[in-house]
């Protein structure tokens, strides 16, 4: 079973810091800037899977036992992801955005219910609102952090009486304010499902997301701070949320020790496979070491960028960053983009267009709001190169490009 980490592990982390500011949804992530035809078109990549020796093994045991649907090793993952999180009970599904779906129909989500969440997100986490009968209702992010603004969730509950439930999105890595979202949650008697998919490992105060609200889930797509290939989870410390998703995920059937083919519920088939949940175990155990090279990778960057005229991602205090993205902010992004891309760098943008402007949602109740701070940001943000396979000098050839466009030599 993968343990969390100890306190010597956090006290490493801890110091190679560097000073840096602590601050899925993507299931099908954006092609890179500079990419010719949707091919990488530089020699520092955007995202780059580590998928070890020890990973294959796992599934080729797998595929040899000939058990290679849902099963022990499944359900092996749930309990080890759930120890990881510090959470009761985890569901493992086929991706992040079954995973949200599967949550909300698992605490009794009814057709034309609102849910608020943020707008500035990959479009999974609305939809799985929809998916689920639900309206979602955007409500505008902190401009510093990316997060759902509580002031802005506020706001919203004094205009509509039809809200049930709030899903905050931890952007890039980090946690949104759960403190004063649960704070708003209690007083207006609403449940809040954690869309974690970018953030495995994130804190608050010393508490992994995952475990902030009435449910957490999490994508495993190649891109994320850890990978099943394709792969999702909900945690829990609810037995009523986790029975209900368990259920939900195969075809809604009784999920009891002696169950067979009965089926209580309507259900959906979102199981993830034996040779996924294989993966998943061994890259869990390399979790704590996935993050601190992104961390330590961010405080490179946070220190040699310091000085130009962009903005380096920041946290609140006690907030612990996982780096999903190193995501800078500036007015010059396609030039910025346009100069790494000469210098061999790839970079993305996440994400163009805010979900309330999206095409798919121009019926959507909130469609015609205007949410300022998301749509600068839709504007304005840059994803740098982050992940640990990154070498020393691809670390120097990033930093070296974004200076060369400022400082040309």
């Amino acid at each position: 079973m993968t343990e969390p980490e100890t306190d010597s592990e956090r006290d490493i982390d801890a110091e190679t810091d560097g000073g840096v500011a602590e601050s899925d949804t993507s299931e099908t992530e954006p092609a890179e800037n500079g990419a010719a035809d949707g091919e990488a078109g530089g020699s520092v990549s955007i995202a780059a899977p580590d998928i070890s020796s020890d990973a294959i093994d796992r599934v080729e045991s797998v595929l040899e036992s000939g058990m290679l649907a849902d099963g022990p090793e499944v359900r092996a993952f749930e309990d080890e992801f759930a120890a990881y999180c510090g959470a009761e009970r985890a569901v493992a599904t086929s991706n992040g955005t079954t995973a949200l779906h599967a949550a909300l129909e698992a605490l009794g989500l009814e057709d034309g219910e609102a849910v608020i969440t943020s707008p500035f997100s990959f479009v999974a986490s609305a939809n799985a609102i929809r998916l689920a009968g639900g309206t979602p209702v955007f409500a505008d992010i902190d401009p510093e952090t990316y997060t759902l603004d509580p002031s802005a969730v506020e706001r919203v509950l004094t205009e509509r009486d039809d809200v049930v439930g709030i899903m905050p999105v931890h952007l890039y890595g980090l946690a949104a304010d759960m403190n004063a979202i649960g704070d708003i949650a209690d007083e207006h008697d609403l449940f809040v499902v954690e869309d974690a998919c970018q953030a495995h490992g994130a804190e608050i105060d010393g508490d992994r997301v995952g475990t902030l609200g009435d449910a957490a889930c999490f994508s495993f797509y190649p891109t994320k701070n850890m990978t099943t290939g394709e792969g999702g989870i909900i945690t829990t410390d609810r037995d009523d949320v986790a029975d209900r998703a368990a259920g939900y995920v195969n075809h809604g059937r009784d999920v009891g020790d002696d169950a067979s083919y009965e089926h209580i519920e309507l259900g959906h088939n979102h199981r993830m496979t034996s040779m996924a949940g294989a993966v998943g175990r061994a890259q869990l155990e390399r979790l704590p070491e996935f993050n601190r090279e992104r961390r330590e990778n961010a405080a490179y960057y946070d220190e040699q960028l310091a000085e130009l005229p962009i903005e380096t991602p920041t946290a609140p205090e006690g907030y612990r960053h996982v780096y999903h993205q190193y995501t800078i902010r500036t007015d010059d992004r396609e030039a910025i983009a346009a100069t790494l891309d000469e210098h061999g760098v790839d970079t993305a943008v996440y994400y163009d267009t805010p979900i309330h402007r999206q095409p798919a949602y121009e019926t959507v109740s909130t469609a015609a709001e205007t949410l300022p701070n998301a749509e600068r940001a839709a504007e304005t943000v840059l994803s740098l190169p982050v992940h640990p396979s990154l070498s020393e000098c691809d670390r120097r050839t990033v930093v070296d490009a974004v200076q060369d466009h400022f400082h040309p030599q």
